[in-house]
């Protein structure tokens, strides 16, 4: 019987872990789909606390997973399948054909940003291409850049890249932008965006990095143009899917699927199941928070085991 099982990778799982290892829980960690979390898909963090020079997203992953490991922590490459939350102790079945019994659950498996499909996305992540404006924007100081999306984030991580790049275009296949009157009017008042209406990405191109994008402007019409657009970043802002599938029939979840706790605390409405970073978080999405919310998940998992006496 484990203690407390922790599913995810990311900031979130291994700051869990981190804390329920000090806290004597003996954890064990369920890597996922992505071992490190979304963060090992960008290059160097340069906001996350206590690194002046920024660091490599990789080695900062295996920092906090070696971190976590040396307070006993066990980490295994396993991918949650199936899980019974209807009464505890919860049963969580992996990938391998196993199931694990838990008195604890922390549920950190994230959520995964929405791409357009273009094999060039592939090609080019971590050299041109993010999904997080807040993230990797610093590196494009003064550079030109694009935004995909016509949405309330896309108009949100345009207006914050329009404070760092030189230009800021929004790629918007609708004529028209979905964003709120107040978002809209934002991206309106910046001289720094310009929005490319009824257009859609094609592909992207460059050496190594991305130096621009392929587009075509109304697809389909009498009118069709292809063209080429001198870029030296593309961010997908198209919206998030946070990876909450599995809990769903246990776990009450918001309209777009993410994980609903208890306000500042991490419990959700099953007793002893807790969510942390971004599967339970559609606002922030950024490691530092996701890490706090692993603390607390660890915090509230450690008091529901000493007031049912299972510690």
């Amino acid at each position: 019987m484990i203690s407390c099982l922790i599913l995810g990778s990311g900031p979130a799982g291994y700051t869990a872990a981190l804390y329920a290892a000090r806290a004597g829980l003996a954890p064990v960690v369920c890597e996922g789909l992505q071992p490190g979390g979304q963060l090992t898909t960008t290059t160097e963090i340069e906001n996350f606390p206590g690194y002046p020079d920024g660091i490599d997203a990789n080695q900062m992953m295996a920092d906090l997973r070696r971190q976590a490991e040396r307070f006993g922590a066990e980490i295994r490459p396993r991918i949650a399948v199936k899980c019974d939350l209807a009464q505890a102790p919860y049963t969580v079945t992996f990938d391998d054909g196993t199931a694990e019994q838990c008195h604890t659950l922390i549920i950190a498996t994230g959520a995964s940003a929405k791409y357009l499909g273009l094999p060039d996305e592939e090609k080019y992540k971590g050299a041109g291409v993010s999904a997080c404006a807040t993230c990797d924007g610093f590196f494009y100081r003064r550079r030109r850049v694009a935004v995909v999306g016509g949405g309330d984030t896309a108009c949100e991580e345009a207006t914050y890249l329009a404070g760092l790049a030189e230009k800021v275009f929004m790629i918007v296949r609708k004529p028209y932008l979905r964003a709120s009157e107040a978002m809209k009017q934002r991206v309106a008042d910046n001289p720094k965006i310009e929005i490319l209406f009824e257009t859609n990405t094609l592909g992207l191109y460059g050496d190594g990095v991305v130096e621009g994008a392929h587009l075509v402007h109304r697809r389909g019409e009498a009118d069709e143009r292809e063209y080429d657009l001198p870029i030296d970043g593309f961010f997908l802002a198209i919206g998030h899917h946070p990876n909450s599938e599995l809990f769903t029939p246990w776990v009450e979840t918001d309209e777009q699927g993410y994980i609903v706790t208890d306000g500042a605390r991490p419990t959700t409405r099953v007793p002893g199941v807790f969510a942390a970073g971004d599967v339970a978080d559609p606002l922030y999405r950024q490691a530092i928070t996701a890490a706090a919310a692993g603390c607390r998940a660890a915090l509230e998992a450690e008091r529901y085991l000493v007031e049912k006496g299972l510690k």
